[in-house]
């Protein structure tokens, strides 16, 4: 599979200006073109490139590559969208690939700009082991907060995925982000108080209306971002790794947003809304094939209705946000512990039964 690395960048400040001006530039490019293939309809890479080619290299002194790749990435922008003239951002990304850009062991890297080549040192955290053979593609050279990324695609193993009998549930919830069918809780006590501080401080912003407190605004929105981004990676590490301890399968909902048919508050429901599930799912799968833990994804109907003990499924089960209470058996518990296990036992039944480890006797 692909991973997209974010490599940061250190240059120093003549670097810097040389790097801003070539990003400049080549954006300025990519308008061009973007603006000559509108007017005379020709999207793809070959026409766009027979129009604008020679111009490009005289009127914005970019290298012959540089010119191909501000084509390149305005033919994949139209490639997906033809409605209305396309225009870039003057510090958008700046497309590289290995004829412009090249690695000098793993904390340096050789990179074009208008006034030539450039070494600069690059930092990678120890998240994962940055391996410059497995660099694949192009590179993307972004600019964020004064600050240049290389973003990177990187392919990795993964490790061969293990069928178990074994399910563990996972609720993704209102309160908690996560509950286990263990009972194992990840509490959003301090993604509440990040988010309702942020959300007094952006109303503040709001009501000033100023420049400056709309620049505010944007960073702030890139903090809060970063913030849930975070947390997400770090609670989906914990699941996958839990799973893969005990040696079972991870079950998840196809959730697509708020479960309608869970008991919450409006207060509860703008909390679900600021949280990213989706992106959650995202990192408990990928993080799953790198380490070989299997995913069953069901439908989440009636999940936190249904009693896990006798399969009675009724609405006034769940009495409120945290409380189960079966109207038929009597059984009472966490109402998100109780749908982990309703998950984990529709994972269990929906688990392939021919690829099941069965033990040999």
């Amino acid at each position: 599979m692909y991973l997209t690395l974010k490599v940061k960048l250190n240059p120093d400040r003549k670097q810097s200006n040389k790097l801003l001006t070539t990003m400049e530039k080549f954006n300025e490019a990519c308008n061009y073109a973007s603006e000559t293939a509108w007017h005379n309809k020709k999207f793809g890479k070959t026409g766009i490139q027979k129009l604008t080619y020679y111009d490009i290299r005289q009127k914005f002194a970019l290298s012959a590559q540089l010119t191909v790749r501000a084509i390149g990435k305005v033919a994949e922008s139209y490639s997906n969208d033809r409605k209305t003239m396309h225009k870039f951002n003057r510090r958008g990304a700046v497309v590289y690939d290995q004829r412009v850009l090249s690695f000098k062991g793993k904390d340096m890297v050789s990179i074009l700009t208008l006034n030539g080549r450039e070494k600069i040192s690059i930092s990678y955290g120890d998240y994962r082991p940055f391996d410059i053979s497995k660099i694949r593609g192009q590179t993307d050279l972004i600019y964020e907060d004064n600050n240049f990324y290389l973003m990177l695609v990187m392919e990795v193993g993964e490790n061969e995925v293990e069928y178990n009998d074994d399910v563990m549930g996972v609720d993704l919830g209102v309160v908690n982000i996560a509950t286990t069918s263990n009972n194992e809780v990840y509490k959003g006590t301090k993604a509440d108080e990040i988010r309702e501080r942020y959300t007094s401080l952006k109303s503040r912003l709001q009501s000033a209306g100023t420049w400056s407190a709309k620049e505010h605004l944007k960073k702030l929105s890139k903090k809060e971002r970063r913030f849930k981004r975070d947390l997400n990676h770090r609670v989906a590490k914990q699941l996958v790794k839990r799973a893969k301890d005990t040696s079972r399968a991870i079950a998840l909902e196809n959730l697509n947003g708020f479960r309608p048919e869970a008991t919450v508050t409006k207060a509860q429901k703008d909390r679900l809304g600021k949280w990213a599930f989706s992106e959650l799912t995202d990192f408990i799968l990928y993080k799953s094939k790198l380490e070989g833990v299997p995913v069953i994804i069901i439908n989440p109907m009636y999940t936190s209705q249904q009693c896990s003990e006798c399969g009675h499924i009724n609405k006034s089960n769940r009495q409120k946000q945290a409380n189960f209470r079966c109207k038929t058996c009597g059984h009472r518990e966490n109402a998100d512990y109780n749908a982990s296990k309703n998950i984990a036992h529709r994972g269990a039944v929906s688990l392939p039964d021919v690829l099941r480890l069965t033990s040999i006797s």
